[in-house]
């Protein structure tokens, strides 16, 4: 319509369309309407000063929920190339009232919207159901690709176009009415209630300011707006629908969440991509293939000034040979991965990653409302220079230092809230406890979170604390209090800690499952250790975690003759691995007492007890060898008794992979002690042919986990047999290459460098 023509102007868009935004801009210039209109919830009004306020910084996103759950929640985010966004800064620069007008957010969060759409929904990939107006009308058109079809006839028309402004509007209108007719609500069956209400508000504004008045809203609800319908008809649709009380604020978003892919029903495939061409004052291709060189050169990759001239003329040819009017995002990557990337799609998945996306993150004024936990996290992160950034990145903490500590309790507690902004990984370079490493990605979900957590307390400690002592209230395994431990531990909650260790008290007393014992254990160790690293008193603990070893002893060896299978076998070793590290960290703290020589006992029973299963048998002896408990030869003796003739074969070789399997030196242990190689060998070469192919898989998983050097060694042993290994010893039935006994003064002068390696103070 022109401006000249009856009724108020109706600017259908895309949400999130650059080409959109510029057409919105230019036909509010020409019609200077005396108010404006928004889709989106009418809760917002109040907010729209801030949109002016020198702090805000789209991408951000107005959010809304239900106040009594916050996990009952929607967003309608709004980019700065978003039409409504351009829209509402227009009317704020010229004093002109601005005002949403969708179906209140009281309504649809009372009857959650079908799965896949969202409060600021234009059709697109909203599910397979669903009309996406965008691919009809490209399909229409001879187009396969709904993008390719919209940058054609609208991204590149650019800005400024001669001509009426509000032509593109007409077409565009004209063609989703057609799409109406034929498809009805296109799958969305909430569209007529929404635009009932906004004919509601239109009619409001129509008292107020004739029809001199803008509608922005998506291309899809025109026809609606524009047809005729009664106020009685309306009013009959909207009567009666449920309703919440609801709380709206501002919330930071990223153009990685606008994006389709993230789930987003009115999202775009390029978000970063539409920013530059919002933004670009011309010369868009050139611009763009300008930033795609930086990014490759900080990135280390050969681009020149010529790779990015060459580039330009291949997108432009391909344009005009594709008959577009200007080179699109698909020409810009062909001729990126061309001449720039030598043809490898390794390079072009970080430009799409890093432009073609991008992680820009919003930024809301600290006017904005928000809950009193948001507030005190707001302050934390400010007091430990802490930044909420959209792009992965990396924070390696050392525990030693006031600051990181700090750090890490933030962290910590905010985890243990649901709160998932950083996520523990290992350490690089260190396996001390002195040391953390966090991968830190903050997400706009994560402001429900934070609201979420809210209505455990207003500070982060606080709400930290209250979260854990209702966990601890409502856990009803000892697996999952004992977690509850190691993690208030971790953040530093001292105050609840009375409160998990009562359950935990409570649940150990309760538990006659060894296995659950077992598996409690190891996290009470960590728990102690990490205690002693970040100063924190959990010397209650060590008197549970005792309590809980003298229960395993007592329950272990039972539970280990009681006719288990090859699957409850290897749990049982699993648990046995554990207890064992665990009562060493529980004797590093000075908590175990005799705990140390009683589990011995424990070890020696296991491994000489006919009952026992093979690979428990082999596991208890490899652990006393370890620790210097079981002499050579009694090892040797037993491992002859586990593979005499008398012993099942699979028995045999279950006792095998518990001695020498996994990771800890197995495998070298049989290189450096021939005589127990040489029981392998023999019993080996025992094993009847029928039973051979049964044990084959357990020898082949114990032996395949070793690392290729030992492999080869243990090779060449075997390949020489008992002749040429007798005959490559030395003197005193040493091996060739080693003396008999260690040379102290040699070994002596190597002790600092090895103690300094591991990290240990001097003697």
């Amino acid at each position: 319509m022109s401006p000249a023509a009856k009724g108020p102007l109706l600017l259908g868009v895309r949400h999130h369309g650059p080409g959109s935004a510029r057409a919105v801009r230019a036909a509010l210039d020409a019609a200077q309407p005396r108010a404006v209109l928004i889709e989106g919830p009418p809760e917002g009004d109040a907010l729209l000063p801030l949109a002016a306020e020198p702090g805000m910084r789209p991408p951000v996103a107005l959010l809304a929920h239900a106040a009594d759950d916050p996990g009952r929640a929607a967003f309608w985010p709004l980019a700065g190339f978003s039409p409504e966004w351009v829209a509402i800064r227009w009317a704020q620069a010229r004093d002109v009232p601005v005002r949403f007008i969708d179906l209140p957010a009281a309504h649809s969060l009372a009857a959650p919207a079908p799965e896949g759409e969202t409060g600021a929904g234009d059709g697109e990939g909203a599910g397979d159901v669903r009309l996406d107006p965008l691919g009809v009308l490209a399909e229409a058109a001879g187009y396969d690709d709904p993008e390719r079809w919209w940058e054609d006839v609208v991204e590149h028309r650019g800005s400024g176009a001669a001509g009426d402004p509000l032509a593109a509007f007409e077409a565009l209108a004209e063609a989703m009415g057609a799409l109406r007719e034929a498809y009805g609500d296109g799958g969305h069956p909430r569209d007529p209630v929404r635009e009932a209400h906004m004919r509601q508000r239109m009619r409001a504004a129509r008292r107020e300011f004739g029809d001199d008045y803008a509608v922005v809203c998506g291309a899809w609800h025109v026809p609606a707006l524009a047809a005729k319908a009664t106020a009685s008809a309306d009013k009959a649709l909207l009567t009666g629908l449920p309703k919440v009380k609801v709380e709206t604020t501002w919330v930071p978003w990223t153009h990685r969440r606008l994006a389709r892919a993230g789930g987003y029903g009115a999202g775009i495939t390029s978000p970063g991509w539409y920013a530059h061409l919002f933004a670009a004052r011309d010369r868009p291709v050139e611009r763009w293939l300008t930033k795609v060189a930086g990014l490759l050169r900080e990135e280390d990759f050969q681009v020149s000034s010529a790779h990015v001239i060459e580039a330009v003329r291949l997108a432009s040819t391909l344009a005009a040979v594709r008959g577009r009017p200007l080179p699109g995002l698909t020409e810009t990557l062909e001729a990126v991965r061309a001449v720039m990337c030598d043809g490898s799609d390794v390079p072009l998945a970080l430009i799409e990653d890093r432009l073609v996306v991008g992680d820009v993150l919003g930024e809301v004024p600290d006017e904005a409302p928000v809950v009193p936990l948001q507030r005190d996290l707001t302050r934390s992160l400010r007091s430990l220079r802490l930044k909420a950034e959209a792009q992965e990145r990396e924070l390696e903490l050392d525990l030693r230092k006031d600051t990181d500590t700090a750090k890490s309790l933030l962290l910590h507690r905010l985890r243990l809230l649901g709160i998932d902004w950083g996520v523990p990984v290992a350490s690089r370079g260190s396996t001390g406890t002195f040391r953390e490493t966090w991968r830190l990605r903050w997400e706009p979900e994560l402001s429900v979170r934070v609201a979420e957590a809210g209505i455990w307390g207003t500070t982060v400690l606080g709400a930290a604390t209250a979260r854990a002592e209702a966990d601890a209230a409502g856990a009803d395994d000892l697996g999952a209090v004992t977690a509850l431990a190691e993690r208030c531990l971790l953040a530093g909650l001292s105050q609840a800690l009375p409160a998990v260790l009562r359950a935990l008290a409570d649940r150990a007393a309760l538990d006659t499952d060894v296995a659950g014992l077992a598996k409690a254990l190891p996290a009470l160790a960590r728990s102690l250790r990490y205690g002693d690293v970040r100063g924190t008193d959990a010397a209650a603990l060590g008197a549970v975690a005792a309590g809980l070893a003298e229960r395993i002893c007592v329950a272990l060896p039972p539970a280990c003759a009681a006719g288990l299978d090859a699957d409850g076998a290897a749990e049982l070793r699993t648990h046995v691995d554990g207890v064992h590290g665990a009562l060493a960290l529980l004797a590093d703290a000075r908590e175990a007492g005799g705990l140390r020589e009683r589990w011995s006992a424990v070890l020696r029973a296991l491994a000489e007890r006919d009952s026992v299963p093979g690979l428990i048998r082999g596991r208890a002896a490899r652990l006393l060898l370890d620790d210097g408990r079981l002499p050579p030869e009694e090892t040797a003796r037993l491992m002859g008794l586990a593979l005499s003739p008398a012993s099942a074969p699979a028995d045999a070789a279950g006792w095998i992979e518990g001695f020498a399997g996994g990771s800890a030196g197995g495998g070298t242990l049989l290189v450096h002690d021939e005589r127990l190689l040489g029981l392998i060998d023999a019993w080996l070469v025992s094993v009847p042919e029928g039973a051979f192919i049964d044990v084959l898989p357990l020898l082949r998983r114990t032996f395949g986990g070793y690392e290729p050097g030992v492999k080869r060694a243990l090779g060449e042993l075997v390949r020489r047999g008992p002749g040429g290994r007798a005959a490559a010893a030395a003197p005193g039935g040493a091996r060739a290459g080693f003396a008999a006994e260690p040379d102290p003064v040699r070994a002596d002068a190597a002790e600092g460098l090895v103690r300094l390696l591991l990290s240990a103070a001097p003697a």
